[in-house]
């Protein structure tokens, strides 16, 4: 399934110039979302916009999608801290508030996520940043969603919706009942899906030479999303020859966010840094 969602609005839409400064919030869809089922604010994908202030900026974006099972948005560890950190690297962040189930399911979430990337990259010179560094992070499900964006995508309105490097934490990759988060896919997809979308949204099986350099970070006692779930995205990215970088921790539970906590787990933001860092992102 696919739905293909026109970039019409972004030429014809008179768009206020970018604020410099405080987080600012916007709809995907200012003149309502397709697929919508309702006008409250569940129903109302949007962006927050954080600004790199006080420095110089890298160029470099991430649009940052918190997990939560796709049935909620763990949007402060996993949303607002992580796009303050950015911030602080010199590094443009969106923190993205997409469509949810049960209410919503494949391929909303996927379209919102899609029209995130296209929205900001057809806006690049207004953020100031290039249109070929724009990356996307995601948490558990939200992991899911980025990984789905990173190894399905295509170009309308001539604006592309791959993103340019993948970032995941403790992601939900596959939908294979071995591995999988059941209240994810139960959400995603309902109770009884067709095993062509099982296989369809198992991502491991979707990624080509074509997928976008990632890291991946997971910890081996993960008693939520299995560490196989990345571990079969490893695979699957070396076997086509894909730049990949995964850290895998001894101990940590899952949703961790940036672990300022945990003396261990703690250094994997900086992991992360040195990642982007030997990439070329933190540089203009």
């Amino acid at each position: 399934m696919k739905i293909i969602y026109s970039l019409l609005l972004l030429t014809n839409l008179a768009l206020a110039q970018v604020p410099r400064g405080e987080p600012t919030t916007f709809l995907l869809w200012p003149e309502g979302a397709p697929g919508a089922l309702g006008n409250e604010d569940v129903d109302k994908p949007s962006l927050t916009y954080y600004p790199v202030n006080g420095r110089s900026t890298s160029g470099t974006s991430v649009i940052i999608a918190p997990g939560g099972g796709y049935q909620t948005l763990a949007s402060n560890h996993e949303g607002r801290q992580w796009a303050n950190w950015f911030n602080a690297m010199g590094v443009t962040a969106f923190v993205l508030k997409y469509r949810l189930g049960p209410k919503y399911r494949h391929p909303i979430e996927l379209g919102d996520a899609q029209r995130a990337i296209r929205l900001v990259r057809s806006r690049a010179a207004e953020y100031g940043i290039s249109v070929d560094r724009i990356g996307m992070m995601g948490f558990s499900a939200g992991g899911h969603l980025t990984a789905t964006a990173g190894t399905h995508f295509d170009v309308v309105d001539g604006v592309s919706s791959r993103p340019d490097f993948l970032l995941l934490a403790y992601p939900v990759i596959s939908f294979d009942p071995a591995i999988a988060h059941g209240g994810s896919a139960r959400n995603l997809l309902g109770q009884n899906p067709d095993p062509a979308l099982i296989a369809l949204l198992s991502n491991e099986l979707q990624v080509t030479d074509k997928t976008p350099p990632t890291f991946l970070f997971h910890t081996a006692n993960d008693a939520t999303v299995p560490v196989e779930n990345s571990l079969r995205f490893f695979e699957a990215l070396k076997k086509n020859k894909v730049p990949v970088e995964l850290h895998v921790f001894e101990n940590g539970p899952h949703g961790v966010g940036l672990s300022l906590e945990n003396p261990a787990l703690s250094a994997w933001p900086g992991l992360l840094a040195n990642w982007m860092r030997a990439r070329g992102l933190l540089t203009k």
